[in-house]
């Protein structure tokens, strides 16, 4: 059974008070004061807050400089993973955090406020409450195991209001060194690899066009990449503490271009333009082009009057990852859409 987060249960513990107010659960706080956990680092190490992962992701390869941003997947029904597990304290970490500070999150969606509540379960042995399906009893711990070699592994959800965050709210728990726990959502490469996906950023998609000024309404516009303008972008996810990686590519493999009014035409009709051998996507104006037809470009009908139109032009980068073990595959398509403003004019000609 899972509780519905806008309930409230109000449940004696060790020193005080556990309160729990819709998704977060707090000890040692007045019932009626409401607060969520500051969150915080200390060091290297994330402590208080169960929302901020540890996994370090860094860019690999692709452009480092100019705008860029994330991607969105073409996928509507893809999610990264809502919540994992990941290695939190040491047992001298964990007794330094409890006797000095003694609050922060022990799971997603519950907070100990409190030295008190940390020393029971993890110094002294007492036995705690899984906030999960069934609510099973958490066995305590004897001084935090202190001289055993390994961490207390607990639950991370960036999103906590995302229901399926509810899967991972086992209290902290030990976990030999060097070892993944076997658990529900224990962390793998490929949720390295998926959480990832929201960290790739690609470079804004500035398209080339001929003319560059202004387009003439029913004379085409080419518009063009050169080659070694977009390469993939790779990122590399690590999370401390395990042997866990995992690399997430991403390599453009088409422009779709919308000229921002109905009174136009794109080359091809689709507006989609694939990206060349060379890397490039559509092909450079010249003079002796003059009355062609462009591989990639836009045909204005109408002149703008004094608002330009907004072309949009997005690119389709194609997501596959690797990982530790072996491990690989693809992950669903994402987008990057930037807009740029097209002035389009109204030669007149008159007739002697």
């Amino acid at each position: 059974m899972r509780v519905s987060a806008p309930s409230r249960i109000l449940v004696p513990i060790a020193a005080g008070m556990l309160m729990w107010s819709g998704s977060n659960a707090y000890a040692d706080i007045p019932p009626n004061r409401e607060t969520k956990p500051s969150g915080g680092r200390q060091g290297n190490e994330v402590f208080a807050s169960a929302k901020q992962s540890q996994i370090k992701v860094t860019q690999v390869s692709g452009p480092t400089g100019g705008d860029s941003g994330n991607i969105s997947s073409t996928d509507v029904n893809w999610e990264p993973p809502p919540c994992w597990y990941e290695p939190a304290f040491t047992p001298e970490q964990l007794k330094e955090f409890s006797e000095t500070k003694g609050q922060g999150d022990v799971s997603p969606h519950v907070s100990w406020y409190g030295e008190k509540l940390w020393t029971d379960h993890y110094r002294d042995g007492k036995d705690a409450t899984n906030w999960n399906d069934d609510l099973s009893t958490a066995k305590g711990y004897d001084n935090y195991n202190l001289g055993k070699d390994g961490y207390f592994w607990r639950g991370v959800a960036p999103d906590t209001t995302n229901e399926d965050s509810w899967d991972c709210d086992r209290v902290m728990f030990w976990q030999n060194a060097g070892e993944i726990p076997e658990v529900p959502n224990a962390p793998t490469a490929k949720t390295l690899a998926e959480y990832a996906y929201n960290k790739v950023k690609v470079p804004d998609t500035e398209i080339e066009l001929k003319p560059e000024a202004k387009s003439t309404v029913n004379l085409p516009t080419w518009a063009w990449l050169d080659k070694g303008t977009f390469k993939e972008v790779k990122v590399r996810a690590e999370l401390p503490n395990t042997n866990l990686w995992a690399e997430t590519t991403a390599k453009p493999v088409a422009l779709h271009l919308e000229p921002g009014t109905e009174d136009a035409e794109t080359y091809p009709a689709s507006g989609d333009c694939e990206i060349n051998d060379d890397g490039s996507i559509g092909t450079p104006y010249k003079k002796a082009n003059a009355g062609k037809t462009p591989p990639c470009g836009i045909r204005y009908l109408r002149a703008t009057n004094g608002e330009p139109y907004k072309l949009s032009a997005s690119v389709t980068w194609q997501i596959t990852w690797e990982g530790n073990g072996g491990e690989g595959g693809d992950l669903p398509d994402g987008t990057f859409e930037t807009t740029q403003d097209i002035n389009v004019q109204e030669v007149q000609s008159i007739n002697r």
